[in-house]
């Protein structure tokens, strides 16, 4: 599905392996100096006792982690076996990933043997004989599958646990009762740093690469002649803009998509022409966002062209894309907002959100818009990961699984044709088999009126958790949603005790694109009062206490978290933050940074726009950092900036 993904694609601070975590903010009667950008705390106090003090709590602290990890491995095998969409299929292979490499089985025979058609040690000696990186030190990793048409070649991204440079192989595929060759695993060649890319033909590859957090160029690879040939097809000017190359459901038509925060631009390549150019849908205007599907002869388009520039669906020819030809096909009611769309046969699939916080289907009929139905989900379900379809599929069927962050995925499949809702779930992974839990939405009231929804996992009724220790979650940034898939570190925290809540703030996604826009650079003060109403809203109903609360945050939803830090520490007792975005001042006053330009849309102009400067300095936790009556926190890893 990807659709909303592919909008929401435009490089914003993803996730590094990096982790800073702050503990225990319980007051003490030593005050202590926090220096984050130096990842260090400060006391004045250093008597032998204190020394003695940090030293039995450092090894309580170091036994704590070994007991930890033990329960994490645990967790993790036992979650190891859940289902995924990993498998790729082709017209009569499977392909799979092991720890060596990629291989496949034929489905034709009685008795399927595994053929490797991959092997990551290979991929290891030409880096080796090429002197770049020494081979005892690598560790390659799958990333995608695409496999051409006919299956004549397959094209995988792998990356090493060292770089954040993807690195894209191309395979030569042997045929049914053909020969094998010298080199049974045909290394075709070798693309860097490529991010998205899917086969027009058996022999033409198109892809992106990434540069300095950014995809701005558009590459054809055809394997056509002896020598492979590179050639560039489209290069994107301006500098907020994300580019990446998305193939329909059905195959026949690839688009190149070029979006930024706040518009986009699409370009389709028709597959089943042989001259493969690319042509223009609609240009780039302020303030229009807009994703492609392609149905029959017409284009299925899900735009922000609906009642507060929500989504909602369009059509229009092929041989007439631009805007003038868009035809409203369905609008969703009020408080539903659209977050993915798919064309399964004659039906446009579409994963909503309603105004209760729950995800929906909604199918409307592409030959009778009118004939448009609704399909409920569980109460719990928080996400849903379409699967991509196989060669050999017919496109009568949706596959998708859902998840919570405490609820394993479950396999669904819908037939739009009848509504039909089957689920395919194993022993072991049925809703029985989730346990006692609990998921309870919530509201929470802001000082300006604004309804903040809270989504709570918890075991027992929500009036008996006041002694529960609580971790509540939150984003609020780009319009994305809070990431909510299911987490074995979730799941063992839950099973231990623990409540789980997860805050959705403005500057997230979560209530549509107006949610977003209302905590956008003048109105991020918004997101750090919503975080505070819902730690209120929770404690008032009796859940936990701020004594029992610690708040966690990735990347840029470090910043309401630190923010709430500076000014409200009393309403939690610890904090973890995993690539935390702190100094949002700084980053963007630096125009050399990597992703300043582009962000500044999100976070402000400092240095173009005088206004916008006391706006971030209001709340920048790295600028706002006071002394506190805290504990000495213990600090690791790096700051993403």
């Amino acid at each position: 599905m990807a659709v909303l993904s592919s909008l929401l694609c435009s490089p914003a601070r993803f996730i590094s392996p990096f982790r800073l975590r702050l503990w225990d903010f319980s007051p003490c009667k030593r005050r202590t100096w926090l220096f984050l950008s130096v990842q260090r705390c400060y006391t004045s106090d250093s008597s032998n006792s204190s020394d003695h003090h940090h030293s039995s709590g450092l090894e309580r602290y170091k036994d704590l982690q070994k007991y930890f990890n033990r329960r994490l491995k645990a967790a993790y095998h036992r979650f190891s076996n859940i289902p995924d969409h990993s498998l790729v299929c082709g017209h009569n292979h499977v392909y799979f990933i092991e720890r060596d490499g990629i291989y496949r089985v034929d489905q034709r025979q009685s008795d399927p043997e595994p053929e490797q058609v991959l092997h990551l040690g290979q991929v290891s000696r030409q880096e080796e004989k090429t002197g770049l990186i020494n081979e005892e030190r690598i560790q390659w990793i799958v990333q995608r599958i695409r496999l051409s048409p006919q299956e004549k070649h397959l094209a995988a991204t792998l990356k090493t646990t060292d770089t954040e440079e993807p690195r894209c192989v191309v395979v030569r595929l042997r045929k049914r009762n053909s020969p094998p060759p010298p080199d049974p695993q045909h290394i075709v060649l070798t693309l860097d740093k490529v991010f998205s890319f899917e086969w027009a033909t058996d022999d033409v590859l198109f892809y992106t690469t990434l540069e300095a957090l950014r995809c701005s160029k558009v590459f054809r690879l055809d394997l056509t002649s002896k020598e492979s040939r590179i050639t560039s097809v489209f290069e994107e000017t301006h500098p907020d803009v994300f580019v990446e190359v998305v193939l329909s459901r059905d195959r026949q038509i690839l688009s190149i998509n070029g979006n930024s925060r706040s518009s986009s631009e699409v370009l389709l390549i028709d597959g089943t022409t042989s001259h493969l150019e690319p042509f223009l849908v609609q240009p780039r205007q302020p303030d229009l966002l807009y994703h492609v599907e392609h149905w029959r002869e017409s284009l299925v388009i899900l735009a922000n062209t609906g009642p507060g520039q929500e989504y909602q669906v369009l059509q229009s020819p092929l041989s007439k894309p631009s805007m003038a030809s868009w035809v409203p096909l369905f609008t969703p009611d009020s408080g539903t907002v659209i977050k993915d769309m798919d064309v399964i046969g004659d039906h446009c699939v579409l994963v909503a959100r309603t105004a209760a916080g729950g995800l929906v289907l909604i199918v409307v009929s592409l030959t009778n818009p009118k004939e448009a139905y609704t399909v409920q989900l569980p109460s719990w379900a928080c996400t849903i990961q379409t699967k991509k379809p196989g060669m050999a599929d017919r496109g009568s069927v949706l596959e998708f699984l859902i998840s919570s962050p405490v609820h394993t995925p479950m396999p669904y499949s819908l037939s739009p044709e009848d509504g039909l809702l089957l689920s395919g779930s194993k022993d072991g992974f049925s809703p029985g088999a989730q346990g006692r839990i609990t998921t309870t939405r919530l509201e929470a009231c802001n000082q300006d009126g604004t309804l903040v929804p809270v989504t709570l996992f918890h075991s027992g009724p929500v009036g008996g958790l006041r002694q529960a220790p609580l971790l509540v979650h939150v984003y609020g940034a780009y319009g994305r949603d809070l990431n909510m898939e299911f987490c074995p570190e979730k799941r063992l925290l839950l099973e231990q005790g623990w409540t789980l809540a997860f805050c959705h703030i403005r500057g997230g996604g979560e209530r549509g694109l107006s949610w977003h826009r209302q905590a956008g650079v003048e109105g991020k003060q918004r997101g750090v009062e919503d975080l505070r109403a819902c730690l209120r809203h929770l404690f008032s109903s009796g859940v936990s206490s701020p004594s029992l609360t610690a708040l966690t945050a990735c990347s840029a939803g470090a910043v309401a978290v630190g923010a709430l830090c500076n000014t409200h520490t009393h309403m939690m007792r610890a904090v973890t933050l995993q690539a935390p975005f702190l100094d949002v001042l700084g980053s963007m006053e630096d125009p050399s940074l990597p992703l300043t330009l582009e962000d500044r849309e999100e976070w402000g102009d400092p240095v173009g726009n005088p206004e916008h400067r006391p706006i971030i300095s209001s709340y920048c936790p790295l600028h706002n950092i006071t002394p506190q009556l805290v504990l000495p926190i213990d600090a690791a890893d790096g700051l993403q900036r």
